[in-house]
């Protein structure tokens, strides 16, 4: 996969080597907001925080008012690098988002790769909407597996609408072969957030089945990226 250059995010300092001792510091007022928003987080998890308070932690300066301004963190986070957004955070901050972004996603295709073969359809959905959901065009993409089902790679192919004037089974097939991949699995986004798969959905994994069917790979999914839900074809028993 294509690494993504960021700045390296910045290292928390000072008062966060304490939350390392046998005894816990106690912080009060004076101590800045960083390390009163990290012994909360200490006390508490994660889940003791506000939105904006770790993106904070993590370098992103926005307070709760401009956060809101941005929709939240899914209008934040999804596809930051539009320079639209530049109007709610600087490009700096943007560049981090993206890097948390790809550490998540990087995560999860970490957790793909454990144990070798891919054996989790849920982990599989979870790694297809970290990767595209954020998106603010339809992104068709293709996760290229060997024999064993081991991830290889996953690459986006295409960008715009799923029809057969955008998705050419012939560049499926050359990425395939570049790869040596044994099977894909199929997967695209939904911007308007509805899962269900069009008609056009159905017709190119048709498509793509036959053509790539050609040079021995199989479609082992299709899996259609929504807002809190994504649709496999398997499951629908189109596939």
């Amino acid at each position: 996969m294509t690494d993504l250059t960021t700045p390296s995010l910045r290292p928390l300092t000072g008062p966060c080597a304490a939350l390392h001792c046998e005894a816990p510091a106690v912080y009060g007022p004076e101590a800045g907001p960083e390390a009163e928003r990290l012994e909360r987080m200490a006390r508490g998890g994660p889940g003791a925080l506000a939105s904006h308070e770790l993106l904070a932690l993590l370098g992103v300066r926005i307070d709760a008012p401009a956060l809101a301004a941005a929709g939240g963190l899914r209008g934040l986070c999804d596809d930051p690098g539009d320079a639209l957004r530049e109007t709610r955070a600087p490009r700096e901050d943007l560049l981090r988002i993206q890097a948390l972004l790809e550490v998540h996603a990087r995560w999860m295709e970490a957790r793909l790769r454990r144990g070798g073969r891919l054996e989790s359809p849920g982990d599989t959905c979870r790694y297809a909407e970290a990767r595209l959901r954020g998106y603010r065009a339809e992104v068709f993409a293709a996760l290229f597996l060997d024999a064993r089902h081991r991830v290889i790679a996953f690459e986006p192919l295409f960008r715009g609408t799923v029809d057969g004037a955008s998705v050419h089974p012939r560049e499926v097939v050359r990425r395939a072969l570049v790869h040596n991949a044994a099977a894909v699995i199929l997967a695209h986004n939904h911007p308007s957030g509805v899962a269900e798969p069009s008609f056009a959905d159905r017709a190119v994994t048709e498509r793509l089945e036959q053509a790539l069917a050609t040079v021995d790979v199989r479609v082992l999914d299709h899996l259609v990226v929504g807002d809190g839900e994504t649709v496999s074809f398997v499951e629908r028993g189109w596939l």
